[in-house]
């Protein structure tokens, strides 16, 4: 009985044993954790330069030109704000972020979302703010802008000013004028009135009717309305941030298959480099090209980051 018992604890044992090998092969390749996901429908989302009721019917063509390069169906969605897109990423509810500087650099430092590409802008001639299309760069400047007859000339005269900003995770928006006022010993919290603006269009408009003494924007935002205010360059003045800002990053979820990866890094080049992909993109969020992604690129982000206590 005693050899029987032997026997069948020793077969139980190897069982359990071949068992315990099996699960934890099974672990190691099929973990949540070491999956690589295989986008079946890409779904895409970005965040609007101009607060405009036609982004969702522009963002048609980038979706068809997407799925056209991809081979399988692409949808492209409006972020509302900046935060919402960093909860999509976080979430898992899209798959590729076309996101602004400071949404990504929030969403990395999560763990939602990784950089394959960063956009090129075409440069910006000052004085005047024309589009110099002669030069691609992957950097631009945040803009402070007010009225010529306002008395600003630097951070120090904004003390007093009601300021038209944008979502506290803008860059050009928000975090960089902010910082470099906090490094000029502005007080931001008592100093400064501070008006949130859905868009860096209306934000410069607040100046135009007076309703904002000065706003904050991308070098150079005053051509936004340049349709609709053809002096605004003579009327309109502004300084520069010291720091330069990194464009905006491509970035995929964290998961994301190697190879998918890779086609989708492809599949933008490809459109930046075709005129009708350009001029789509361009029209979208001032895109014009894009080049590979360093995420050290935007450490200057995180320093600036800390400064507003982001």
């Amino acid at each position: 009985m005693k050899k029987k018992a032997l026997l069948v604890l020793a077969a139980f044992m190897l069982v359990m044993l071949a068992a315990c090998g099996k699960s934890d092969s099974t672990d190691k390749n099929n973990s949540k954790k070491d999956e690589a996901y295989a986008p079946e429908t890409l779904r895409v989302q970005f965040v609007p330069t101009k607060s405009e009721s036609t982004a969702d019917a522009k963002a048609k063509p980038l979706a068809d030109l997407l799925s056209k390069e991809l081979g399988i169906p692409v949808e492209v969605s409006v972020s509302t704000d900046y935060s919402t897109i960093i909860e999509a990423m976080a979430s898992k509810q899209i798959d590729l972020g076309i996101m602004p500087p400071n949404a990504y650099v929030l969403a990395k430092d999560r763990g939602a979302a990784n950089a394959i590409l960063q956009s090129e802008l075409y440069g910006v001639k000052q004085p005047g703010g024309q589009k110099d299309e002669t030069t691609k760069v992957s950097d631009f400047r945040g803009q402070i802008i007010f009225k010529k007859d306002s008395g600003i000339k630097g951070y120090e005269d904004l003390k007093g000013k009601t300021i038209a900003s944008q979502d506290v995770v803008s860059a050009s928006g928000y975090v960089f004028p902010v910082a470099e006022m906090i490094k000029a010993g502005i007080d931001v919290d008592r100093d400064v009135n501070f008006v949130t603006v859905g868009g860096i269009d209306n934000a410069i408009l607040a100046v135009i009717n007076g309703d904002a003494d000065a706003a904050f924007s991308f070098e150079d935002g005053r051509n936004l309305l340049m349709k609709d205010y053809p002096n605004i360059h003579e009327e309109l003045d502004s300084f520069f941030t010291e720091a330069r800002i990194p464009n905006d990053a491509i970035a995929v979820r964290t998961d994301m298959d190697k190879e998918w990866i890779e086609k989708i890094r492809k599949a933008f080049i490809a459109i930046g480099e075709s005129e009708d992909g350009r001029e789509i993109v361009e029209a979208l969020y001032g895109h014009v090209g894009y080049v590979e992604a360093d995420d050290s690129s935007y450490d200057v982000i995180r320093e600036y980051g800390k400064l507003v206590g982001q």
